[in-house]
């Protein structure tokens, strides 16, 4: 009897702090997904005291690329020496990360603050997936859908607002100096409640394989981001990055086969489903930041909304995703039952892309709100359905590497989505410029296909209105471009297998109550 009633007692810690760790863990996601709206907004403020402008787009490119090649490492290390100690390590490093940024003293010093910020966040957002996963069983993990979902809107929505508000009371630094208050909160948070098992691989970790992976990944953004900006798709330069690139990953990929402890093992995707959702995520990642880029530029130039509150004009599509996260997660958690999401999910994102698609200079935004919130409803049913099934589909023991593989995917698919959408909108800008104001059109265009307010109040009224017409155009084939590339996800989400979710059951126990929880609490840290 003294032996059973050890046993209940110690699980019986975590549903008492679950909710606790969860408003760190949220704390820490909106840090992770806050930080490049809020320093986009105060750009123009950074370049003016730093100077610097020629290197602008590195400040943002040194971020997403150590994040993009972090987030693999941080979700093997999880697994291998356990899942609190490195999620906290990953929050210690990006809050240095902040704080030297928000120091820095020229623009090369801003440069490589933000990589190291970025090392720190690639494991913020794979920290917080894989320790709900520890914590909470699939079955049960869809009423945290909604809260996820929400993070994730107000992000968005109030990313722009935030950055405006803090860069013009308190200057530039407190961008990055604003992470610093929450972030620590949320440690103090994690270090207290948060109770897991412990783990030491005597596993020496995989030297080479992180070297190929991070070489492949950062040439692969690195492609998206220079790609038809700074240098053509077919220079030297491009054509460089992609065959280092691609032998990189199929070096890699062969290596994975040889190591002791892979980086990423090669045995996950075994899993047809969880194969699947990497595809989704990659395609819902294409789309959603492809259009969370054009819609505010289409409603800035064409329709007339101000730039200071872009971020609520998204709110159409945030809000329906939102909804829509709530009631998947509910309806999961009820029936065990998921299927139906990602397909459903899929066509409405295919409909609403194809909506958007049709805008021209005469659409209300009325309709376009509408079109963007058929949109929203179909990453509702995505986004987190995607994490969750990748997660089901494979053994607790990688549980890490499942969360930082699908989160990397998502990652590459926007890196694509941002580069090769805005390609065919900048191409197709300047084409009806040309055809539109003629030599005074391929001028105003020349450097970017992307005018701020004060420039198109600059402009000629006939220079203009080309411009408006210009933008629909671009949008309209951007937004094509995704509808079709979105047919990928209904095709993938169709041959998804329905596996029963662990945890399921009538009787499932809740998290901490029995077996079904994957034993967070077992040795307290």
């Amino acid at each position: 009897m003294a032996d059973t009633q050890t046993v209940e007692t110690k699980p019986d810690k975590q549903p008492k702090s679950v909710r606790v760790v969860l408003l760190a863990l949220m704390i820490t996601m909106m840090l992770a997904m806050l930080d490049n709206m809020i320093v986009g907004t105060a750009m123009p403020t950074i370049v003016g005291e730093l100077g610097g402008l020629e290197h602008l787009s590195w400040v943002v490119t040194a971020y997403t690329l150590a994040t993009a090649a972090a987030t693999p490492i941080w979700g093997k290390l999880g697994d291998m020496f356990g899942r609190k100690a490195t999620f906290m390590t990953s929050i210690v490093i990006f809050l240095i990360g902040s704080a030297l940024s928000g120091m820095a003293q020229n623009m090369g010093e801003l440069i490589g603050f933000r990589a190291v910020q970025g090392l720190g966040a690639g494991g913020l957002m794979v920290g917080v997936m894989a320790i709900i996963g520890d914590l909470i069983p699939p079955r049960e993990r869809g009423k945290y859908q909604g809260m996820m979902a929400g993070v994730m809107a107000l992000a968005m929505i109030g990313g722009p607002l935030v950055g405006g508000t803090i860069t013009d009371n308190w200057g530039w630094r407190w961008s990055f100096y604003i992470n610093l208050p929450l972030g620590v909160f949320a440690l103090g948070l994690i270090s207290v409640v948060l109770h897991l098992p412990k783990k030491r691989s005597k596993a020496g970790i995989d030297y080479l394989g992180v070297v190929l992976l991070t070489v492949g990944i950062t040439s692969i953004v690195l492609v998206t981001t220079w790609g038809g900006t700074q240098y053509a798709w077919t220079s030297a330069r491009i054509m460089e990055l992609i065959g280092i690139g691609v032998a990189s990953l199929i070096g890699f990929v062969f290596w994975q086969t040889k190591a002791r402890e892979p980086v990423v093992p090669l045995h996950i995707f075994r899993s047809r489903n969880f194969t699947l959702m990497s595809i989704i995520g990659f395609i819902t990642g294409f789309v959603m930041f492809g259009a969370t880029l054009f819609l505010p530029l289409y409603q800035q130039s064409v329709q007339g909304a101000s730039a200071t509150n872009s971020g609520l004009l998204l709110l159409p599509m945030l809000g329906a995703m939102l909804v829509t996260s709530m009631v998947a997660g509910r309806v999961t958690t009820n029936t065990g039952k998921y299927k139906v999401f990602p397909v459903v999910g899929s066509a409405l994102m295919i409909v609403g892309l194809y909506l958007l698609s049709t805008m021209d200079t005469g659409t209300s935004r009325l309709m376009s709100g509408v079109f963007m919130a058929v949109v929203g409803l179909g990453m509702g049913c995505l986004m987190q359905i995607t994490m969750l099934v990748a997660q089901n589909s494979v053994e607790m023991r990688d549980m890490g590497v499942a969360s930082s593989s699908t989160t990397l995917f998502r990652t590459l698919g926007s890196s694509f989505g941002v580069a090769i959408m805005g390609a065919l909108f900048n191409n197709r800008v300047q084409d009806v410029m040309s055809a539109r104001a003629g030599a005074l059109g391929s001028k105003i265009t020349e450097k970017s296909a992307q005018l701020d307010a004060k420039s198109l109040e600059k402009l000629p009224a006939v220079a203009r209105e080309a411009y408006q017409h210009a933008v629909s155009a671009g949008t309209h084939t951007a937004f094509l471009l995704g509808s079709i590339v979105a047919v990928g996800a209904l095709i993938a989400a169709v041959f998804v297998t329905e596996v029963a979710l662990r945890g399921a059951g009538p009787a499932a126990p809740k998290p901490g109550e029995g077996e079904a929880a994957p034993a967070p609490v077992v040795e307290a840290v």
